[in-house]
């Protein structure tokens, strides 16, 4: 089992959302969350003052997935979620050892 993280612009997480409903995957937990990268921030004017924006806000959506799902996974959320810009984000995979549902106790594949 995988654990995908995509740390994405807020405007595309309804498109990859629904792309990845399509795929069948079922559950996601999407939090908001502030960050930079590479563009470190940018300068904002207001009322005449400028000042710097140094966390930008983002979307970050974690699935847990199959192994078998992997690539169909990546590849939606890379194709849905680019804009072609600076800031378009980053996608984190990571193994799993075990997954438990606490209503059922169900463990591992049957808990997704």
């Amino acid at each position: 089992m995988k654990k995908i993280e995509a740390i994405i612009k807020p405007l595309k997480l309804d498109e990859v959302k629904n792309a990845l409903n399509e795929i069948g995957i079922k559950g996601m937990t999407v939090t908001d969350v502030k960050g930079f990268g590479r563009q470190k921030g940018h300068i904002e004017v207001y009322r005449g003052s400028e000042y710097e924006v140094n966390f930008i806000p983002k979307i970050k959506i974690e699935v847990v997935i199959p192994d078998s799902l992997q690539e169909k996974v990546i590849t939606t959320i890379l194709e849905k979620a680019k804009t072609g810009n600076i800031g378009d984000g980053k996608i984190f995979l990571y193994s799993l050892e075990d997954v438990i549902r606490i209503r059922t106790g169900d463990k591992g594949e049957a808990a997704i």
